[in-house]
């Protein structure tokens, strides 16, 4: 399969059959290179409901009739949309079309702001485990450090992971270090970071201290194949 990463924490996963997005914040994303407009997806999967992982996924779900993997109360939002969406939960795994997927937990929030500043919740935040054809990416969402990181990272083989490092919402490139040991995937990617200045970093020194596994910092657009 080709990831790619665009920005905040927007991944793309392109098989033989399915492009998947993870977290599609793309409108309202300056570093983002994806147009909402006209991006493809056969599958979005969501971390949790906040605004900058959400994003465009009504826009983008209704025009490709794709379906919308996400926690419970969150698929439950969406689905009042009128959009097609499988619930899920924490440690709950489901094999689908394009792949399995397994919910892990993340230490965060997860609400969705309305236009009218109106707050709704979207029950608890996730990280995604996603494995296709036998490679296994690990998208660990908005979280702060927690040990339990080490266990998931024993009991999955993880090719990829995509780890926060922005700081002042998630975990910042120390505790990011410490969580990319524990999860022991054979490439590590830092997200999360540079979209707004409060969560301003340097995600090539970041990269170049990962020591289990390899440090890879993605530019805008950039694609590793696994």
């Amino acid at each position: 399969m080709k990831v790619s990463y665009h920005g905040h924490s927007v991944v793309r996963v392109e098989t033989d059959k399915h492009t998947i997005l993870i977290d599609p914040f793309i409108s309202g994303n300056e570093a983002c290179d994806l147009d909402a407009a006209s991006v493809k997806a056969d599958v979005i999967l969501l971390t949790h409901g906040h605004n900058d992982h959400v994003g465009d996924t009504e826009t983008i779900a209704k025009r490709n009739d794709a379906l919308i993997v996400a926690p419970n109360e969150l698929a439950d939002y969406l689905a009042g949309k009128g959009l097609n969406t499988h619930n899920m939960h924490i440690g709950g795994a489901h094999e689908f079309d394009f792949g399995k997927v397994k919910y892990t937990q993340a230490f965060h929030g997860s609400s969705f702001t309305e236009e009218d500043g109106t707050i709704v919740y979207t029950g608890m935040p996730a990280g995604i485990l996603l494995t296709v054809d036998s490679k296994t990416l690990y998208h660990v969402g908005d979280t702060g450090l927690f040990s339990d990181l080490k266990l998931i990272g024993d009991m999955n083989d993880i090719d990829i992971a995509f780890v926060p490092i922005g700081d002042n919402f998630t975990m910042g490139p120390h505790d990011a270090l410490i969580a990319s040991d524990w999860i022991n995937a054979k490439t590590v990617v830092p997200v999360h970071y540079n979209t707004f200045p409060v969560i301003e970093q340097d995600p090539d020194d970041f990269a170049s201290k990962v020591k289990t596994g390899k440090g890879l910092a993605m530019k805008i657009g950039d694609s590793v194949e696994l």
